[in-house]
């Protein structure tokens, strides 16, 4: 049964604008009113009048259409259309916040990434990038709750939806349970109490983690967790004084920690930090270009095992997805890199 509540996307755009009336410049609301324009008008033609039957794959036709000219009549540059897309995802993000979309609807809208010469590929998070993010969180921010919940999501290649779930009782970080070879997490499907699994039973594994991270975790709980039960009496990992953490809230903790401003390495983008809403505003920290998503950080990791050749089995069993959807929606190696690592493995090549 689902627990959403109609709302109709003009209604919906004006809440969220009305909403960002708290932490937003006038030009800011003015930019996103505009680009969510053309998000309301492909709504009419479509004639989706509740929010709460979109899709993916919806989003990505809105994605095609607006790219293609929709709404403007002309193609539409690069730049323009992520910033079109982030305000998108920014707005689903909201409507999740209040029961308008599931809340893994707005993980769905993907944002290219736009290079020097004007020209997109997918969004992903680098694995040099992530150990970066990695390097400065352990020097500055160590156990905090930023850095366990990081460091076990590039660890282990899970889903934030799964991260949400952990509970201490899914703890192994001295490796002494019954047939245990080492420190680990399970991820346990618990649809009753509010922390389903995607692949439900078929989800639940146990992940291997090294000593360090085990060492970090066990110094999160000892000394920075906050101490809190859920409104089902269970034990949360990842905490926050009001309980389990949202997944908006470990979204929003991603799109901070992955622009490179604040971990110290400036801006890419040529915009001055002190007038950037993306650094300097809450809501805003995903239209940075440079932002990831959770996906992202999935993606990340998925290429970073392609690039070291782990298996393919290994891996499906680990991040909990088929060989098929790993390589079509998490492998971001370029079809260069891929032909380069078949040579290794090919006679006479």
């Amino acid at each position: 049964m689902s627990d959403l509540e109609p709302l109709a996307p003009r209604e919906a755009v004006d809440l969220y604008l009305d909403a960002r009336q708290d932490d937003a410049t006038e030009k800011t609301i003015e930019g996103q009113k505009y680009r969510l324009r053309a998000f309301i008008k492909w709504c009419e033609e479509e004639e989706v009048e509740n929010l709460n039957e979109l899709s993916g794959r919806d989003l990505y036709a809105y994605r095609v259409w607006r790219r293609d000219g929709g709404y403007s009549g002309e193609e539409i540059a690069p730049v323009t259309l992520h910033g079109d897309l982030a305000t998108l995802r920014a707005f689903l993000w909201f409507c999740s916040d209040i029961d308008a979309v599931p809340d893994e609807l707005p993980d769905t809208v993907q944002l290219p990434t736009v290079n020097g010469d004007g020209e997109v590929s997918e969004s992903t998070l680098e694995p040099n990038r992530a150990e970066a993010i990695l390097d400065y969180l352990g020097r500055y921010h160590y156990a905090s709750r930023m850095h366990t919940a990081f460091l076990i999501l590039w660890h282990t290649g899970c889903r934030v939806s799964a991260l949400r779930g952990l509970d201490l009782r899914d703890l192994d970080l001295d490796g002494d349970r019954p047939q245990s070879d080492g420190p680990g997490i399970q991820f346990v499907h618990r649809p009753d109490t509010g922390t389903p699994l995607k692949n439900k039973k078929r989800g639940e594994r146990w992940n291997a983690v090294s000593e360090y991270v085990a060492d970090v975790i066990r110094d999160y709980v000892e000394n920075r967790r906050v101490s809190a039960t859920d409104e089902h009496g269970r034990k949360p990992l990842i905490t926050t004084k009001n309980g389990r953490n949202s997944r908006s809230n470990l979204r929003d903790l991603l799109y901070k920690v992955t622009r490179p401003c604040w971990y110290g390495e400036g801006c890419p983008h040529d915009r001055d930090i002190e007038d950037c809403e993306a650094a300097n505003h809450r809501r805003s920290r995903s239209t940075c270009p440079s932002a990831r998503s959770p996906h992202d950080v999935r993606s990340g990791r998925a290429t970073y095992y392609a690039l070291a050749d782990v298996n393919r089995r290994v891996v499906s069993d680990r991040m909990d997805a088929s060989e098929d959807i790993l390589d079509k929606h998490y492998d971001r190696r370029s079809a260069r890199k891929k032909s380069e690592q078949r040579r290794d493995h090919l006679p006479d090549s």
